[in-house]
């Protein structure tokens, strides 16, 4: 949900007026946390999926290959780039919602009156741009934790990894899977929130059918991860080509996008690693879907979804009249 700059609570001692910056601070601070400590705790299948994508003759399946690396590497090989994974998706979550909040206020400003009518297209700008910005911040400990996951003597972590890299390669070898990362996480947010916000409509609408300020928190929270998970299953789908992509540039299995194409080849293209990307992002976004929520709730704002909502606030603001949008959780 975009806040228009003025969220009201009203108490008994009056009025409390939470600031843009308020509002703006809790959606970054939020998206980070739920980012970070999602991506955390779903490391151990990463590793399992990198791995995968980068040796897919030697761990053809889940089970098998989960087996051959703890035999192999032992059980600490499963929690190899933690540090990438917490802290680079982290900073990524940090950019991807709170300026996604801030490019839907902006995008709905510039659309005005005609908001709701173009709302799949700012729901798109928005996520867009968010991602392209939260991709730059990602990408360098991406470079990091691939090469940690699959290459066994390469580096311990973050710390020593880092100056390996930008010694050996410079810059661009932080930045060599930009672009494909790109490819990968831009469709993947597209589709991600707006995927998410249709379903909170159609849900509020066709299931709860009753406005969000009259459901529980409770209630709020559920509409926010059956959405959540719809978004993930979508996302998964069309963001796992370039997924293969950077797995396969990352571990110099190509020198080039197209390359890594035809290594991979047009069928493994979409079907490499999907069912443990599956297992593996679609429980991600639905819980970062639920604790960012749950963090917005918990510092008086509203749940996420709707521009129905902000366009309301917006009138409501121009009669000076601010709406109760938080209750004690």
């Amino acid at each position: 949900m975009v806040n228009d700059y003025i969220v009201g609570e009203r108490e008994k001692e009056g009025l409390r007026v939470l600031s843009p910056a308020y509002y703006y601070s809790v959606c970054t601070a939020g998206g980070m946390l739920s980012a970070g400590a999602t991506h955390l705790a779903i490391t151990p299948l990463d590793v399992l999926k990198v791995n995968m994508q980068v040796n897919p003759i030697k761990y053809n399946k889940m089970s098998s290959s989960l087996s051959t690396l703890v035999r192999e590497q032992g059980p600490s090989v499963l929690w190899k780039g933690w540090a990438g994974k917490f802290y680079g998706y982290g900073v990524q979550g940090a950019f991807k919602f709170g300026l996604y909040e801030y490019f839907k206020k902006l995008y709905c400003d510039v659309a005005g009156p005609s908001s709701m009518k173009h709302r799949t297209l700012i729901y798109f700008l928005s996520s867009a741009s968010a991602q392209a910005i939260a991709d730059v911040a990602l990408c360098p400990f991406e470079a990091i934790k691939v090469r940690v996951q699959t290459q066994p003597n390469f580096a311990k972590g973050l710390v020593d990894g880092f100056p390996k890299v930008y010694l050996a390669e410079g810059l661009s070898g932080l930045y060599k899977g930009l672009v494909p990362l790109w490819g990968r996480n831009i469709p993947f947010s597209i589709f991600m929130f707006s995927t998410f916000e249709h379903s909170v409509d159609l849900l509020y609408q066709n299931v709860v059918q009753r406005r969000r300020e009259e459901c529980s928190k409770a209630q709020q929270l559920a509409v926010t991860f059956a959405a959540g998970y719809a978004s993930g299953a979508i996302g998964t789908i069309v963001s796992t080509p370039a997924d293969n992509i950077v797995a396969c540039l990352y571990n110099k299995k190509a020198e080039s996008v197209l390359q890594a194409m035809k290594s991979i080849g047009l069928v493994n293209l979409f079907t490499r690693s999907l069912p443990i990307r599956f297992t593996l992002v679609g429980p991600v976004i639905t819980l970062q879907w639920f604790l960012y929520d749950t963090i917005k709730l918990l510092s008086g704002l509203p749940t996420s979804g709707g521009i129905d909502n902000y366009m309301e606030q917006v009138e409501s603001s121009n009669q000076n009249q601010l709406l109760n949008h938080s209750q004690t959780f």
